[in-house]
């Protein structure tokens, strides 16, 4: 069997593919670090490694997993537009689920190359694909700065629809005004931790009090607010 490098130039990882013989049933697709090679349904860790390199392996392997979904989205761009009456068939002969690579080539498609980021996930991404651009860097922008979760993303992007027109037709959301008095130092408090947080600070007091009343809902005695 021969064997080919394949870069990941999206997340700098390197891994080696071995194209298999046909006198080769099991043959191995990447091999990840000396002792650790992919199969097609396994990863066989060849020989005992210290946490530091399992840990380093994980984080390789979580880099493929990420690029993987612009690689399928891209692929399936580039089919669509070279190959428009055959590219259908040629992915009903994969293994992989149409619907899902039809999202995958829906937000390859919105998002450019241009403004894709390297330390943000697929999902990252996916969460702001349907803003305008300009929207799109603002929000990956800062979920980059401040190392948000895709969850926490997501609820950020909920709360601002919320205050700028659910609809997305540029109507104000409907709501209620409730007004609340506190001494200055909490509110200096408040605007310091809004600040941290790069919102402004009603939306971060309605970001903090929804999550603690979801909290609460489903039964959570103990609160944690997760750190930026």
């Amino acid at each position: 069997m021969s064997l080919e490098s394949v870069t990941s130039h999206s997340t700098g990882t390197t891994a080696r593919m071995e194209q298999p013989s046909s006198t080769c049933a099991h043959a191995s697709l990447l091999k990840i670090d000396e002792n650790a090679v992919a199969h097609g349904n396994s990863l066989r860790i060849l020989a005992p490694i210290p946490f530091t390199r399992w840990k380093k392996i994980g984080d390789q392997l979580s880099m493929l997993a990420n690029a993987s979904a612009w690689w399928l989205g891209d692929w399936l761009v580039y089919g669509e537009t070279r190959y428009p009456e055959r590219y259908k068939q040629a992915v009903r002969e994969t293994a992989l689920d149409y619907q899902t690579l039809r999202n995958y080539a829906w937000i390859s498609r919105k998002i450019d190359k241009s403004r894709r980021r390297v330390t943000l996930s697929f999902q990252h991404h996916a969460e702001v694909a349907s803003l305008p651009e300009e929207e799109q860097e603002e929000w990956l922008d800062r979920a980059e700065k401040f190392r948000w979760s895709r969850n926490l993303l997501r609820q950020y992007l909920r709360v601002h629809r919320q205050t700028s027109g659910a609809a997305g037709d540029g109507r104000p959301a409907k709501g209620v005004v409730i007004q609340v008095s506190v001494p200055t130092s909490e509110e200096e408090r408040w605007l310091e931790a809004a600040r941290k947080m790069d919102r402004p600070l009603d939306e971060w007091m309605i970001t903090i009090l929804s999550r603690v009343a979801d909290a609460l809902l489903r039964g959570k005695h103990e609160i944690t607010v997760e750190p930026m």
